[in-house]
């Protein structure tokens, strides 16, 4: 329980060692999956600084054993947890982990290998081209976006990463075009539905921030982005002798679950000689059941599209697929090609992929085979049963929330999102409504029971109920639906 002797500190990979300490974070881990639903969802008593009183101002100056480490962990760090592996966390977007997950983060950290050109691991550099084609295949994507038809994939960390370079290729092809100036003239489109990542990206990549349009949805399109709003601006921009340059398409909003029509804004991309990126970092998990490939409809008029493992498709953090149509467009904006980098030795196989040149990082993971040991694990058939599972609890919970005459659905459920709020009543104006809805969000979060987050839908807040926690039965949807009713008798009395 003591400090380690020096000698055996600096020895970090003793096997024995490793084999011993490893064992004990893996039995500490399944402990607290088996005791989970025990622990408040959301930390009730945490205070910002709260966790500065409970570590020392200085890092020890000798080693602790790895018994003491974990007793630490039990007694200060879950506690402050907001617990995402908890069956009743319904808030945000889910974060998959899986018992797959976990094995594949361990042969990745494990291996450490640092596979960012060919020469530094061939085998990571090429499972990762083979498992991005196998995801390209499961989700039904056009064979353009695969290495055998031209284009191809790599995994990335977030969307975040994805969409910076993806308009970092896009500002460049356009410079090749019309001059470095034109960067002042470029417009990137969106909706106001679109995560706020691609404001910063943009930002990013040099883009002034007046020149990114957010385009206004509607209730009648189901909030999602209409290709004659979209063709209106372009329009208006290009009188005015602007350049567009970018248009975001959404399948699966984080609001509200919307879905832009893919055909229909790549036929304006298309049109306007713009790069069109489809972001589908939730919902595109479920394209790999056929019922919902149809929301990719039209993707082979894109130029790239993304969609994120780590959400809905039980592969632990972080893990973004992104693939392009042009990969040289991509490795044109981002290649880098120092002496001490070459591949040599590959034979001058001009085939070869060098990831340094598909990323903003030189260095990165070898994520490709915790994604491999996912798929290879469950299978394309056991990951439609749990993406349909989910689909069928949330089906269940709107209909609930149909069912009770206080609350509404305020738009159509698309996946596995709901939201809702307690309906206005004779007598109350907006601003009420909009509080008894905070307030019963904020009476369940508070009960520890259970975790969800808000939107704001045209000036109305409404609540999120997002199912996809890996461990989430259908009695835990069952249970927050109890307890959302149980919330709203103390708030505005029963029905």
């Amino acid at each position: 329980m003591g400090s380690l002797p020096l000698d055996h500190a600096l020895f970090s990979l003793n096997p024995d060692t490793f084999a011993e300490e490893s064992t004990a974070v893996v039995d500490f881990l399944a402990r607290y999956y088996r005791d989970i639903e025990r622990y408040p969802v959301m930390a009730p008593d945490a205070k910002p600084g709260s966790m500065h009183k409970v570590f020392p101002d200085a890092a020890p100056e000798t080693g602790e054993s790895m018994d003491r480490i974990l007793d630490d962990v039990q007694r200060d760090v879950l506690p402050g947890l907001t617990h995402w592996q908890s069956p009743s966390f319904f808030a945000y977007f889910q974060a998959n982990a899986s018992g797959a997950g976990f094995a594949g983060e361990m042969l990745s950290a494990g291996l450490n290998v640092v596979p960012f050109m060919w020469k530094a691991s061939p085998v990571a550099t090429e499972l990762e081209q083979v498992v991005v084609d196998w995801m390209a295949g499961l989700l039904g994507l056009p064979e353009l976006f695969c290495f055998a038809g031209g284009g191809g994939g790599v995994l990335h960390g977030s969307t975040c990463e994805a969409v910076v370079c993806t308009l970092a290729a896009a500002r460049d092809r356009a410079i090749s075009r019309l001059g470095h100036a034109a960067i002042l003239r470029m417009i990137v489109y969106s909706s106001d539905q679109t995560h706020a990542t691609f404001q910063k990206g943009a930002r990013i990549v040099g883009i002034p921030p007046a020149n990114f349009r957010v385009l206004h949805t509607t209730a009648e399109s189901g909030y999602g982005l209409s290709a004659d709003t979209v063709r209106a601006a372009v329009e208006e921009d290009v009188a005015r002798g602007l350049v567009p340059l970018y248009l975001c398409a959404t399948v699966g909003t984080t609001g509200l679950g919307a879905i832009d029509p893919v055909r229909e804004l790549g036929q304006v991309a298309r049109c306007y000689g713009m790069w069109l990126h489809i972001d589908a970092a939730y919902a595109g998990s479920a394209a790999i059941c056929p019922e919902f490939r149809c929301h990719l409809d039209g993707a082979e008029l894109a130029d790239s599209v993304s969609m994120n493992p780590h959400k809905w498709f039980l592969t632990n953090m972080d893990c973004c697929c992104l693939w392009v149509a042009d990969p040289t467009a991509l490795t044109s904006a981002l290649s880098t090609d120092p002496e001490v980098l070459k591949n040599v030795g590959s034979g001058g196989d001009v085939s070869t992929i060098d990831y340094k040149d598909w990323q903003i990082a030189l260095s990165r993971r070898f994520r490709a085979i915790k994604l491999w040991v996912v798929l290879r694990r469950y299978g394309a058939a056991g990951m439609r049963n749990y993406i349909r599972r989910h689909v069928r609890m949330a089906e269940w919970f709107e209909l609930a929330v149909v069912a009770d005459e206080r609350f509404e659905v305020v738009v159509p459920r698309n996946f596995s999102l709901v939201c809702f709020r307690l309906r206005p009543r004779l007598g109350i104006d907006d601003d009420a409504v909009d509080g008894l809805n905070r307030q019963l969000l904020a009476a369940v979060n508070a009960s520890g029971r259970a975790f969800m987050t808000h939107f704001v839908m045209d000036g109305k807040f409404v609540i999120r109920l997002a199912v996809g926690g890996a461990m989430t039965e259908m009695r835990h949807v069952r249970d927050v639906w109890e307890l959302l009713k149980e919330k709203a008798n103390e708030l505005v009395g029963g029905s």
